[in-house]
């Protein structure tokens, strides 16, 4: 069966690039939808949705952003008209794919685009800056970055090769027939927050999850991941959290590497989810560093290297309330009934008597902070053992469910 893909192009500049797009796309036996997302000079071929179009989609008259131009003043305006057009066609089925071609402008807006459409959609962004950071392009959405590593200004032999590939990716994704949806009346989808000292027992909580009919969506927590878990929430997708990894809590305090993010650890308790809650990996920080270089201000903590470029100190206790009091501040916004395990003989691998991070009286300090702020609905469940225990493990899997049942009753 033809698919479609959509290409976000401005064709004042890359006429010859979607020209060529659309010529390979229809080759493979699809379609391709063309928006001109260019506000400056002539569009070079004719759009399916011209640049006149996209703009009144996002609130405003080609005219008005002609007047005055600034790309602080179009670009949003183009983002949204986009958004629109394409949202609207991912719902009736008409659109199966998108591709956008740009340099650090059109990545920009196609990015953001990108963003605001649903997880599993395919979504490949062909551009000259893909291969540095691309993190704040990316987001936490399942965007395909292809770097175009010559500039995308008009066709030449090598970039035809560029464009037949990211074609063929496109078409190749719109064919694949596996859907991302959930049914209502299903078992809720389970969230679950991990880090790598915590690994083991997330594969048993994922095993005991599974004997009990549910499915699970594991995210790592460095701070994409805990904020896709989320967003994935606010979307309908997630329906039920076993948020066992904090580490993303601790480095948003310091603002280092596995930084959550403001809303972390909000959104369950303001939608209302079922939440089992464990402040795994929540007594050491992740700081990125040059190979094996200890920064100074940590040269008196005990530490060790996750990698060669990730260093890990353990906080002290003092430190370890700063933690406890933004936990605490964010699960005010929890106001039905959830758990919060208390793992005394370890929040992590790291931790464990024996561990290279042990330090009971800094966990001690920690644990008293939760007792004694946490918010009276949230029941504090404390166990002698640690956090990959399987016994731990499987009452926080057991009294997740309990309190999925309870809100199906």
């Amino acid at each position: 069966m033809s698919k479609t893909v959509a290409l976000m192009v401005t064709l004042d500049t890359k006429d010859q690039e979607a020209g060529f797009l659309i010529d390979e796309i229809e080759a493979r036996g699809h379609q391709a939808l063309l928006l001109d997302i260019g506000v400056i000079g002539k569009a070079g071929i004719k759009a399916d949705f011209t640049r006149e179009q996209v703009a009144e989609q996002g609130g405003r008259k080609l005219e008005e952003l002609l007047n005055n131009p600034t790309r602080e003043e179009s670009a949003p305006v183009m983002v949204q008209g986009c958004i629109k057009i394409l949202n609207e066609r991912i719902v009736t089925g008409d659109i199966h794919a998108v591709i956008g071609l740009g340099g650090t402008q059109g990545t920009s807006s196609c990015c953001d685009v990108m963003q605001a459409l649903p997880y599993g959609f395919p979504k490949i962004m062909v551009s000259t800056i893909a291969s540095g950071d691309t993190s704040g392009f990316v987001g936490i959405k399942d965007i395909t970055m292809m770097f175009s590593v010559s500039d995308i200004l008009k066709l030449n032999p090598f970039t035809r090769k560029i464009l037949a590939n990211a074609a063929a990716a496109a078409c190749g994704m719109a064919e694949v027939e596996t859907q991302f949806k959930m049914q209502k009346g299903e078992k809720p989808l389970i969230g679950m927050s991990n880090l790598g000292v915590l690994t083991n027992g997330a594969i048993q909580a994922i095993q005991y999850f599974e004997e009990a009919g549910y499915e699970v969506i594991v995210f790592h927590a460095v701070g994409s991941g805990g904020r896709a878990m989320e967003q994935m929430m606010k979307e309908g997708i997630i329906g039920a959290v076993f948020d066992y990894a904090m580490g993303e809590i601790a480095d948003d305090v310091w603002n280092v590497l596995r930084a959550g993010g403001p809303e972390r650890l909000t959104v369950a308790g303001k939608l209302g989810l079922p939440q089992v809650l464990c402040p795994g990996g929540a007594e050491h920080l992740g700081i990125l560093v040059a190979p094996n270089e200890v920064p100074k201000e940590y040269e008196n903590h005990t530490y060790v290297f996750h990698s060669p470029v990730v260093f890990v100190p353990r906080l002290n206790s003092e430190e370890m309330i700063r933690v406890g009091a933004d936990i605490c501040k964010r699960l005010q916004y929890t106001k039905d009934k959830a758990y919060f395990m208390l793992p005394k003989g370890g929040v992590g691998r790291y931790s464990v008597k024996g561990g290279i991070l042990h330090d009971p009286e800094s966990d001690a300090t920690f644990f008293q902070y939760l007792r004694d702020n946490l918010p009276k609905n949230i029941e504090i469940i404390e166990r002698d053992t640690h956090a990959e225990d399987p016994a731990f493990v499987k009452e926080c899997v057991d009294r997740l469910i309990s309190l999925i049942e309870e809100r199906a009753e």
